[in-house]
């Protein structure tokens, strides 16, 4: 016997009902989810800060925690301001890029690699941060909501000279010293390689 087919409002209601959120409900997602970001790296921060050799890596590292403890007050008073509640909502997108970080310091021993990689993984998150900002002002800016778009405006600028400055030192002395790293191990397996073999030409002699 053919399956019946389901009626009309039976399959309507096993479909995930959509809806059109109001522009201030996208503003509250918005924060919400940067909110939710900035505190994830905070959690992660003491993790990656022990991955990293580079002193000069550490302090941007730390400069850029510094601006995100900034940002979640920010939003804080954001939110405060608006009088409303701060929204338990998780940015499983950071969390997705943070915990690639995190495997990077699992997986590679601390070095120059290890820093070159961090500096790429950081860089990921810090671009996906920079998208977020400027929806978020934007969206502040066709609501009128002046402390948003302050907020956005300056940690728009500092993530893009931090960007900037992680790039000069990549290119200027952590991709250098990683290749520099690279040869002195191809350089001393042979030697080792050699050594092994002088050791069994005399035990053969």
């Amino acid at each position: 016997m053919a399956a019946k087919k389901k009626s009309g409002r039976s399959a309507a209601r096993g479909r995930t009902q959509k809806k059109t959120p109001e522009p201030m409900e996208l503003l509250h997602t918005e924060l919400a989810e940067i909110y939710s970001a900035e505190n994830q790296l905070m959690k992660a921060a003491p993790r990656i800060s022990k991955g990293i050799e580079s002193e000069t890596v550490r302090e941007l590292i730390n400069r850029r925690m510094e601006q995100g403890e900034q940002l979640v007050a920010d939003i804080e008073s954001i939110f405060e301001d608006m009088g409303h509640a701060m929204p338990r909502k998780k940015n499983v997108a950071a969390e997705g890029l943070l915990r690639d970080m995190l495997d990077h310091i699992q997986e590679i021993q601390k070095g120059p690699a290890l820093d070159a990689v961090l500096i790429g993984a950081v860089q990921k998150l810090e671009h996906y941060c920079i998208a977020a900002w400027g929806t978020t002002r934007a969206f502040g800016q066709a609501l009128d909501q002046e402390m948003t778009v302050e907020v956005m405006e300056r940690v728009l600028e500092e993530g893009k000279d931090l960007d900037e400055e992680f790039t000069r030192l990549a290119e200027e002395e952590i991709n250098p010293a990683m290749l520099e790293s690279g040869d002195d191990m191809e350089e001393e397996g042979p030697r080792r390689r050699g050594r092994r073999g002088s050791s069994g030409d005399e035990a053969r002699a």
